[in-house]
C-alpha cells in the first residue's frame, strides 16, 4: 500500500491545478468578460447616459472665460452709463426730471453710505415734492425711466390744500472716487 507521502506527492499537483483554475473561473465570472451580452449591452447604455447627462451640465461653461470678459465689460458700461461721479450729477438729475413734469420740491435729504458693492456707494434720497397727481405720476415714471439709476424704496401721500403732497424714498449708487461737488 502506498503511503501518505506517496498519495500527497502525486495529488498536490493535481489539487493546485484545481484550486488554480477555480480561482481562473471565479475571476472570469467576476469581470466584465464574464457577464452575459444583455447585461454589458445595459452597462453600456447607462455609462452613456451618464456621459450625456455630464455633458448637459458642462454645456454652459463652455467658453466661461469669454463670457466673463464680457460680463465685466458690460458691468463697467452700466456703472459709467448709469452711476454718476459726481453728488452734484444726482440733484441736477433730479431737478430735470422735477421741471420737466412740473412738479417742486418742497425739500430733499441726501444720506451717503457704504455700498456691499465694491466700488459704488450708496445714496438714499428723501424727497418731498408737491403738484398735481398727474405731474407726480409723470414725475414717478420719469424718475423709473431715467438713464440715471434710481430705485424708489417708497411712496408715502398726503394732501395739502387741493395738491398732493408725496414723501418719496429712493436711492442711487455713485461711483468710487464721487466727490462731494
Amino acid at each position: 500500500m502506498a503511503s501518505i507521502r506517496e498519495i500527497r506527492k502525486t495529488w498536490m499537483p493535481v489539487v493546485i491545478t484545481l484550486v488554480v483554475l477555480d480561482l481562473a473561473c471565479m475571476g472570469y465570472l467576476l469581470s466584465p468578460a464574464g457577464r452575459s451580452r444583455q447585461a454589458r449591452q445595459r452597462e453600456y447604455y447607462e455609462q452613456r447616459a451618464r456621459l450625456t447627462a455630464k455633458r448637459e451640465q458642462v454645456l454652459p461653461t463652455r467658453g466661461m472665460d469669454a463670457k466673463l470678459i464680457q460680463a465685466s465689460s458690460d458691468i463697467g458700461k452700466f456703472y459709467g452709463q448709469r452711476f454718476p461721479s459726481k453728488y452734484s450729477q444726482v440733484a441736477e438729475e433730479l431737478g430735470k426730471v422735477a421741471t420737466d413734469t412740473g412738479v417742486h420740491f418742497a425739500g430733499v435729504k441726501y444720506d451717503d453710505k457704504d455700498a456691499p458693492i465694491e466700488g459704488l456707494r450708496k445714496m438714499s434720497i428723501e424727497i418731498s415734492l408737491s403738484g398735481d397727481y398727474l405731474q407726480e405720476v409723470k414725475f414717478i415714471n420719469q424718475l423709473e425711466r431715467d438713464k440715471m439709476f434710481f430705485l424708489i424704496d417708497g411712496i408715502a401721500l398726503g394732501e395739502q390744500q387741493g395738491n398732493v403732497r408725496l414723501q418719496i424714498k429712493l436711492e442711487t449708487y455713485l461711483r468710487s472716487g464721487a466727490e462731494s461737488s
